[in-house]
């Protein structure tokens, strides 16, 4: 049988080889993961159809690889025979253990270069499979100076080298080190250029005075958290909501361009930037309009931890009418968000700070950040996107006005 790509939405061209977890005519167990296929926002993970043998591969790893494509090919049927392992770790690893239990390759492999029995470690991968990085999360907890380790196993960031990439001497004689660069940074870096390239991009800023929600949230989080099961009432909910207030009042912050139409969303899909390991990705709230503060607060930390663990799909990132991102929560004061294209606006959020300000013709200090709306003038005037930050502003400094729809 074909081994196929995933379907990859709209706004994923394609993705490339990983890594292969097997060889061609390697035994592989049903449900086992044979590839992971990297995107520009997410890894993809594969697993076998059957119990079967893997027959033929098309796809190399770091081969660029389309939506539905065929990668490889797999014969199902039950393993012939055991053959004797090639190598000290691949016997070390064979399946002696209990046999409902399983885990990937790379995992085996890690735990037995290090004496670590890997039917032990609880599995976090589809079905319970022992994944490399619950191998690597028990290693920490063994031993919290295994650097090494952690080095080789970990996955690259966005902005660090790797630990073990090759260092050169320049012809300066100085060192240096030449990695190439990930995917999704490559991504974001085409993306970003196009964003600026493709579209009339201006900003507009404002700040806004958090007191009132500050005080808000301080008079109830308690109540909050007894009657919503523990979810803690943070911020980005109510920006989330005074976002959704806000574009119905205007559309064109709402919509996208698609050539030479205007699309004017009839529904409100509100990405949120999760900074990973990776970089930068953007789940997608779907229908914030008939959420509550509770269930965004709910949907967000879900979306974080899957972040975090590399577990957000496709789809939980896919489409979206409008973002906001929230730059303070890594100290910035100001900066200009750049769009998501086709989206034409988003929000930034910044810094919390104590600040003087003028009340009521008194000098007072009031805890304020500066939000930035970017927007795409093509589509949005610059009296829109004033008024639509107004508006914002208007509904933070006055929570009232988010359930009254003012």
């Amino acid at each position: 049988m074909d081994i196929k790509a995933p379907t990859f939405p709209e706004s994923i061209a394609d993705g490339s080889v990983a890594e292969w977890h097997y060889q061609v005519g390697d035994f592989v167990a049903k449900d086992d993961l044979l590839v992971d296929i990297e995107t520009d926002k997410v890894v993809i993970e594969v697993y076998a159809p059957a119990d079967g043998t893997l027959s033929s591969i098309f796809k190399g790893e770091g081969e660029t690889v389309l939506s539905e494509e065929v990668i490889a090919q797999f014969s199902e049927g039950a393993a012939v025979a055991t053959q004797e392992s090639s190598s000290p770790v691949e016997a070390a690893v064979d399946d002696s253990h209990d046999e409902d239990r399983f885990a990937s390759p790379a995992a085996k492999k890690l735990a037995a270069e290090n004496n670590l029995d890997w039917a032990a470690i609880a599995g976090t991968g589809k079905n319970g499979r022992i994944t490399k990085e619950d191998v690597t999360a028990a290693l920490s907890q063994s031993a919290p100076d295994a650097e090494p380790i952690a080095a080789e196993v970990a996955p690259q960031t966005a902005t660090e080298p790797s630990a073990v990439a090759p260092k050169a001497i320049n012809d300066e004689g100085r060192i240096e080190r030449r990695v190439p660069m990930t995917r999704l940074r490559a991504s974001v870096a085409k993306r970003l250029v196009a964003a600026q390239q493709n579209a009339a991009m201006l900003t507009t800023f404002n700040e806004v005075d958090m007191q009132p929600i500050m005080t808000l949230r301080k008079r109830y989080q308690a109540e909050f958290q007894k009657a919503h099961n523990d979810t803690r009432l943070g911020f980005m909910s109510f920006f989330v909501r005074a976002a959704t207030e806000a574009l119905k009042r205007f559309p064109a912050v709402n919509a996208s361009i698609d050539g030479d139409d205007i699309v004017y969303h009839g529904y409100y899909d509100i990405g949120v930037a999760v900074s990973t390991e990776r970089g930068l990705v953007v789940p997608v709230l779907r229908d914030t309009d008939a959420l509550g503060l509770a269930q965004i607060e709910d949907e967000i930390a879900a979306f974080g931890a899957k972040a975090r663990d590399g577990k957000l799909a496709l789809e939980d990132m896919a489409g979206g009418t409008f973002t906001i991102s929230n730059g303070g929560i890594f100290g910035s004061m100001m900066s200009t968000p750049i769009l998501n294209p086709p989206q034409t606006g988003v929000l930034g959020m910044h810094n919390i700070q104590d600040r003087a300000v003028v009340v009521d013709g008194e000098i007072v200090v009031r805890p304020m950040m500066y939000l930035a709306l970017s927007y795409d003038h093509r589509l949005i005037d610059g009296r829109e996107a004033v008024q639509f930050l107004v508006a914002i502003k208007g509904m933070i400094e006055d929570p009232a006005r988010i359930l009254l729809e003012l």
